[in-house]
């Protein structure tokens, strides 16, 4: 392909697009350490967006400039880096590469309208990032992929092509390969053009392939020609080349962009970006921005989420295009104690101008602590991001991305709309947090600060719930993993300045009677004045799982006033739910109250009360109480490699597997009824099991007897707390 280069002017500038057929917003997938990051900043540099690349041993990147993603050296942000090429503004979006921080991957990708896989030539191919190809798969996002670190001396770029055919398609043809590898790359050959892009020099040089590399090149032309032709709007191009015509290189660019936009035909470029021990030149960066900039779809060419009234009601007919209604999406929310809140939005459609007003619009994750809002906000400021610099810009049309000041209502997944028609676009999909984590408040202090910045944290992350267990007093944090876990806990002490300590998770268990017994509650208490007296005697006996509480009125002869029954009841009620042995709530078992006595001036509705929760106490003193634990349906979706391994393992959780089933793509379904005290770490576990392929749900079931030699212990140290 030609060069079409050309700086877009000094660092500094924030590139603006004025139409969206000039506008192109990729999002970078991969798995961690594939590079991601150093070829982002490769990109800057070599559009003069940047003066020099940062690295990321040295923090200095634009893409990793929070401090956890400094000192840890690797993305947990989603993060926007706009550049210019060719007359093209090029919004790449830089996501984790980390399971743990797959939201913000996944709002990285609906901000975007194609994907570029980067896939390191040494690692290859991880878990994660099939996964991922299959979700784009799965909502027709063009693809393509870049192979990094072709120049170090474990990398094989023919092996890696070779098992992205395997795993992703026959779709994915190299447009490129490399000449040498290792210390010994030089550059590489353009498949379309057939020549060969020398970098020995330092810089570009574009020569005559060695002869010894024609074979090569007329084979994989001939694949790579075919590939884009089938895909081609002129139906007689594949007849015309089958019979010998040769196809001009223009005309094979222009079917090149039909065939990646229709999302079955993947392209496969090679770069090599010195980084660490491996100095060298910049090899094939160039190449790919003119890929991006020619072949990879504009907005106008990549369909809009549905868009309906905030009422609900059928579709509305959404364009991209800057003079219609305006929908924009809140992809990312970033709060600051000091500048405030901002939001990362993608424009669908219509204008969004500094200082308008729009409508704010969060529907869909109540039980994720986001409640259903509908207001309507001034916009602040609008902003091109670049890392974090905020480079102020005059407007932002559809199609492109832009930063807004100032929404303080507006969170993760919100849609902007006119308020004169309120919109609202349908989310998309987020993973459940299935990690629990208990937090408590370091100091008094700490406390009072805790419940503004957790607000906000939820507010910033659609894949974080917040729970207040009323059940076990605990705060719990559900998150993706381990590392989204540390992470939310440094924010808390670096950004809002909360202390805050993890507890041991109690999950919720409950007592009930394991028999039949007798109790009686005597509460007569005289000290001058008004007395208290209140006398019952009652039965309890166990119910079967599930069936709640039961109270039976059996008093005969008024021995108990009719107006205090009610009053035993609602006592025995208070005690259930305090527990009678280890502190849980008593379930399933049935009351009767049968005898009683009661005095004509003392008795009360307390004495009564305070007499039922007596009489419980009592009949749990002569019948064993033993204790149940909840128990979970799981559903576990593992590759079919991990069934035996992931199948024992919750064979040694104590649970019972129910079954499997065959899932298209080499996967298996398995459902099993495990019990939650021991699936609270599963999340990491089954990422370790299955190499971070694994999936699981979970529903609460039923309640089951803890086994005995559990019972004593959980005991215990409930009776210590």
């Amino acid at each position: 392909m030609a060069d079409k280069g050309g700086h877009p002017g000094g660092p500094g500038r924030a590139p603006e697009a004025g139409r969206p057929d000039k506008v192109r917003n990729v999002a970078l997938v991969g798995h961690s350490g594939a590079g991601k990051t150093t070829l982002v900043e490769a990109l800057l540099a070599a559009t003069g967006t940047v003066q020099r690349r940062g690295r990321v041993e040295d923090g200095s990147t634009v893409s990793d400039f929070d401090e956890v993603e400094v000192r840890q050296q690797r993305s947990v942000n989603l993060a926007l880096a706009p550049l210019t090429y060719g007359g093209i503004k090029v919004n790449l979006i830089d996501t984790p590469g980390y399971a743990d921080f797959v939201g913000d991957l996944r709002a990285g990708l609906r901000a975007a309208d194609a994907a570029l896989f980067v896939i390191s030539a040494v690692d290859g191919i991880d878990g994660l990032t099939r996964l991922l190809w299959e979700e784009c798969a799965a909502v027709g996002m063009p693809r393509a992929v870049v192979i990094t670190k072709i120049d170090q001396q474990r990398g094989d770029f023919d092996d890696v092509v070779l098992t992205c055919q395997d795993v992703f398609g026959e779709g994915v043809l190299p447009c490129y390969f490399p000449v040498g590898s290792g210390d010994g790359l030089t550059g590489l050959i353009g498949l379309l053009t057939q020549r060969c892009l020398d970098y020995s020099s330092g810089e570009r040089v574009e020569c005559d392939p060695d002869p010894a590399f024609l074979d090569r090149i007329a084979e994989q032309r001939g694949a790579l020609i075919e590939g884009i032709i089938q895909e081609s709007e002129d139906e007689t191009l594949m007849d015309r080349y089958l019979a010998g015509e040769e196809i001009p290189v223009k005309s094979l660019i222009e079917d090149l962009e039909t065939a990646v936009a229709r999302g079955s035909f993947y392209p496969v470029l090679a770069t090599s970006v010195p980084h660490g021990d491996h100095p060298g030149p910049v090899i094939g960066v160039l190449e790919l921005l003119e890929v991006i900039t020619q072949a990879f779809p504009c907005p106008l060419e990549h369909g809009i989420p549905p868009v309906t009234a905030v009422s609900g009601g059928p579709p509305k007919d959404v364009t991209c295009d800057p003079e219609g209604p305006l929908v924009a999406e809140v992809v990312k929310t970033t709060s600051d104690p000091y500048v405030g809140r901002i939001s990362l939005v993608r424009v669908f459609s219509g204008t969004l101008r500094p200082d308008s007003t729009v409508h704010v619009s969060g529907h869909g994750l109540e039980d994720r602590g986001h409640e259903d809002h509908d207001v309507d906000e001034r916009v602040g400021a609008l902003s091109s991001p670049l890392g974090k610099a905020q480079r102020v810009i005059s407007v932002c049309r559809a199609g492109d991305v832009c930063a807004v000041a100032k929404l303080s209502r507006a969170e993760t997944g919100d849609t902007l709309s006119d308020p004169a028609t309120p919109l609202l676009m349908a989310p998309w999909t987020m993973p459940d947090p299935l990690l629990p984590v208990a937090i408590q408040a370091r100091s008094k202090a700490d406390e009072d600060k805790l419940s503004q910045a957790l607000g906000r944290l939820v507010a910033e992350d659609p894949t974080l719930r917040l729970e207040n267990n009323s059940e076990t007093r605990q705060l719990v944090l559900w998150c993706m993993g381990e590392a989204h876990a540390d992470v939310l806990i440094e924010r808390l002490r670096t950004r809002y300045g909360v202390e805050v300590e993890r507890a041991d998770l109690r999950v919720p268990l409950r007592e009930t009677f394991g028999g039949t017994a007798r109790g009686l509650g005597r509460h007569v208490k005289q000290s001058g004045g008004h007395g208290q007296y209140g006398i019952c005697h009652i039965e309890v006996e166990p119910l079967p799982s599930g069936a709640g509480f039961e109270f039976v009125d059996k008093i005969v002869g008024g021995v108990v006033p009719r107006q205090f029954i009610p009053s035993v009841e609602k006592g025995v009620r208070q005690q259930m739910a305090r527990g009678v042995a280890a502190g849980y709530p008593l379930v399933d078992i049935k009351v009767t109250l049968h005898d009683g006595k009661a005095h004509s001036v003392d008795s009360s509705d307390m004495a009564f009360q305070a007499a039922g929760a007596l009489a419980l106490k009592d009949a749990a003193s002569k019948a064993p109480v033993p204790l149940l634990e909840p128990v979970d349906e799981i559903s576990v979706l593992v590759g079919d490699d991990y069934v035996g391994p992931v199948m024992s393992d919750l064979t040694s959780r104590r649970g019972r597997v129910n079954g499997s089933e065959s899932i298209p793509g080499g996967r298996t379904l398995i459902k099993a009824e495990v019990p939650q005290l021991e699936i609270v770490r599963y999340a990491i576990d089954l990422r370790s099991l299955s190499q971070g392929t694994g999936t699981f749900s979970r529903e609460f079931l039923r309640y089951e007897p803890l086994p005995s030699h559990l019972s004593e212990k959980v005991a215990a140290e409930s009776r210590a707390d």
